[in-house]
């Protein structure tokens, strides 16, 4: 099996330091299916004290929580948007990032998009790609 690595060349300080400082994260493509990635990270991120805003038109509510159709409908600050839905829809969702002011766009496994990327990039937020929220929490912040 081939391991994809890391595009964004952060060091695991930026990570932890991303982990521990920005705490409001609109997760995108959020599902109430308990087998999905998307519903056992936002568990995991809310057991871990984050402010989690789900993110999906087709619910809502997501784990007790009310879900918004997009990044512009949070009537709150958002400061990392962790993105789980399929490459070709993350353009829309880090232009919506921009627009709400985040700091952080997280690629999740499977989501990375050249031109998303890109586009956070110059935009100048924090980007992470090819990583999991949780995976990295539980081994960056929760050892």
């Amino acid at each position: 099996m081939v391991r994809i690595m890391p595009v964004d060349r952060l060091s695991d300080e930026d990570v932890r330091e991303i982990l521990t400082r920005y705490r409001k994260v609109a997760l995108v493509g959020a599902s109430p299916k308990p087998e999905r990635d998307a519903s056992d990270v936002m568990r995991y991120l809310l057991e871990h004290g984050y402010e989690v805003y789900p993110v999906n038109p087709r619910y809502g509510e997501v784990l007790g929580r009310k879900c918004y159709s997009s990044l512009l409908d949070i009537p709150d600050d958002v400061e990392i948007v962790d993105l789980f839905v399929r490459p070709e829809f993350t353009v829309e969702y880090v232009e919506q990032a921009i627009e709400k002011g985040a700091r952080v766009v997280w690629f999740q496994f499977n989501t990375y998009n050249r031109e998303a990327f890109k586009r956070a990039k110059e935009a100048g937020l924090v980007v992470v790609a090819h990583r999991c929220m949780k995976k990295e929490h539980e081994r960056l912040v929760s050892y």
